[in-house]
């Protein structure tokens, strides 16, 4: 049994146990940390931890180059991979996890790193960061928190957006339901993520270059200029 009470099984993913355990607590983001500090001790993998990038990130930097010193943002970093990918594309990097052991393991695998890592959580993000960076990238992490959070996660990710700026989100497509962690996203929540100053470029969905079969998400969302 687990420290809230409830009934565990040694072969439940590490992910689902930590998660079920947060949740039980009323704590969304509870288990992000537990979950780097195992996979730090060597017990448990982090599931989204990859050696390159999102190639659906990749992809779309094909088609979208950046100016020199565009100020960048990247969600939920975890080691950096997609952060580290960003800012060899020219942009000032900012990267944040909530969880301090994945910043310390970011900064470990990339000593050399441009980027800015920083302790930081989405749900309470630093006030000296709204509308100060002109890309955001968030790319499966708002699918990683419970449904019940998805309403102020999403409004965080608007609040980073300069006038003119790009929001780009990656996450899995909802379909059959399955005990989270991930939840993914449905239609309505792609759509939710518009506002009137905030208007989709364009939302596609896209097969899974490592999951053949399955398919993600790729928005594109752009805030109104300044007037």
């Amino acid at each position: 049994m687990g420290k809230t009470g409830r009934m565990t099984d040694a072969r439940e993913p590490a992910d689902r146990r930590l998660a079920a355990e947060a949740l039980a607590a009323n704590d969304p983001t509870g288990w992000f940390e537990p979950l780097y500090a195992e996979a730090a001790a060597g017990s448990a993998p982090v599931p989204w931890d990859r050696p390159d990038p999102n190639p659906l990130l990749v992809d779309w930097f094909a088609g979208h180059p950046t100016p020199q010193g565009t100020r960048a943002l990247v969600i939920g970093c975890g080691f950096g991979t997609d952060a580290e990918f960003v800012a060899a594309r020219g942009s000032r990097t900012t990267a944040f996890d909530i969880s301090p052991t994945a910043i310390r393991g970011a900064r470990a695998r990339h000593p050399a790193s441009p980027v800015t890592y920083q302790v930081a959580d989405l749900l309470n993000p630093p006030a000296d960061w709204t509308a100060a960076f002109d890309l955001v990238i968030e790319s499966i992490t708002v699918q990683s928190l419970p449904p019940a959070v998805r309403e102020p996660a999403t409004a965080a990710l608007r609040t980073f957006l300069a006038p003119g700026a790009t929001l780009l989100v990656i996450a899995d497509i909802a379909g059959a339901p399955l005990p989270g962690p991930p939840w993914p996203l449905t239609p309505e929540d792609i759509d939710a993520i518009a506002t009137p100053d905030l208007t989709p470029v364009r939302v596609e969905r896209l097969p899974r270059p490592d999951l053949p079969g399955r398919h993600r998400w790729r928005a594109e969302f752009r805030r109104a200029a300044a007037s």
